[in-house]
This record gives C-alpha cells, structure tokens and sequence, in this order.
C-alpha cells in the first residue's frame, strides 16, 4: 500500500532519520522531510501541511508532549503494529509505559483499535490481557485486580459491539487469533513489544497514536532505521485511515 504513494511525511531526528527519509524515497513511499524540532513536526502535521509524521530517534518525552501540546490531549494511546517472526500481523498495545493501566482506557484502545481495522475492510478480533489465568484469582491482590479488569473491560467493549476476548495472561494464543491485542498495563506491553522485536527478530513497524485525527507514527529510539515506520505512515494516508482537516 506504501508503494508509489503520493504521501508528504515528516521524519525527526538525526542522521537514522536521514538515513531512513532517503531509502524510503527510494521505495517510492513518498516524499519524506527530515525534522530536528518534535514541536515544529507536530504543528505541520496538525496544519496539514505534511501528511503524516514519524518520530524517528528524537526522545519520546519531546515527541509525546509536542503531540499533547499540539493536539489538545493529556494523554497519547499508542499501539505497535507488530509480526513475529513466521507470525501474523497484529497491533499491539498499549505501547507506552503510562497507558492502558484503567478499565477505561483499555476499552477505549478496543474501541480505537477496532476502527483502524474497520477503515481497512477487516473486522477485527480483540484480545483483551490480565495478568493470570482466570484460576489463579486468590493468588494475590495485584494479579486479582488485573484479572477483573480484563473482564470488566471486555464485558464492556462486547455492549460496544466488539468482538472482544478475554486471553488471560496468554499472550501465545492472542499472537495466533487476535487482530487487536491489548496487554495488561503500558508496562507490560512494552515489555512484549520489545521482546518480540528486539529479542525475537519480530517485525515492529511503529505504532500509531491512535486518539488523535492525523497519522503520527511512533518509533524507538533503538530501532536501526525507521523505513518500515514510514511505510506504515504512507500506508495509512493511501487508505485514508484518519479524517483530514
């Protein structure tokens, strides 16, 4: 979907983000502008005056707080789109370390994963995770909360009219049967992501801001390049993912 695209994105960083904005040239993803200011990025993406964005390797706590500030949120939702190796696609969240930890906003990552997948023709599964089994309620007090969270906020996602399931602490079967996979808490979907991807030589392309109306892809800082991240982003302008102003 990147290839041949018309897509006018923005990349920050430095010479990773570069490096990156040239390959992609290459593969026909578009027309890629390297960015060194993260507010600067946020502003012409929210201005349309680029079409989508990629963080690139410029710290998170910059990139985040120019979206935040920009886009008029308190909180970004954030979730991987990721493959293991031999596996299948799916996107995972939430990706960053403070999200994702209340009922609510794991329903709200259902629902916002949901449509991503809806505007792509698919309806999707969701996989809603806890922190146990369903057997091991009285083991203690923390696993127990996770474990009545999950089912709390799939019970609620299903009167929303989501295909949600309740996987447990099952992140190998969600990995085989869901399209939307939704970890316990930000740090433990940040912990998988960087297991699967960096440890198990996974496909991470980036993960889409998901609460906001433009496409903003965000990266690691680890990763060795961000053509994938720009593919992903180029992909999502073609399909018409977000609603343009």
């Amino acid at each position: 979907m990147a290839q041949n695209s018309k897509a006018h994105i923005g990349i920050c960083g430095g010479y990773k983000a570069e490096s990156s904005a040239s390959k992609a040239c290459d593969l026909g993803y578009g027309t890629v502008d390297v960015y060194h200011d993260a507010t600067k990025l946020a502003l012409d993406l929210h201005d349309g005056k680029i079409d989508a964005a990629v963080r690139g390797d410029t710290p998170s706590n910059d990139a985040m707080s120019a979206v935040r500030d920009v886009f008029g949120t308190s909180k970004v939702l954030r979730a991987a789109m990721m493959q293991p190796k031999d596996g299948r696609l799916f996107l995972l969240g939430p990706a960053g370390i403070d999200e994702g930890w209340t009922v609510p906003e794991k329903v709200q990552f259902a629902k916002l994963g949901a449509d991503l997948f809806r505007k792509m023709g698919i309806e999707p599964v969701i996989g809603i995770m806890s922190g146990g089994r369903s057997s091991d309620l009285g083991r203690m007090p923390e696993i127990d909360q996770s474990i009545r969270n999950a089912e709390e906020a799939v019970r609620l996602a299903k009167l929303d009219g989501l295909n949600a399931v309740d996987m447990q602490i099952l992140i190998e079967d969600a990995a085989t049967t869901c399209d939307v996979i939704i970890a316990p808490d930000g740090i433990s979907g940040n912990l998988i992501f960087r297991t699967l991807h960096f440890l198990g030589h996974g496909i991470a392309m980036g993960a889409p801001i998901l609460n906001i109306d433009k496409v903003y892809i965000d990266t690691s800082r680890a990763k060795s390049d961000y053509v994938d991240a720009i593919a992903l982003a180029s992909a999502l302008v073609g399909k018409n993912i977000y609603n343009k102003q």
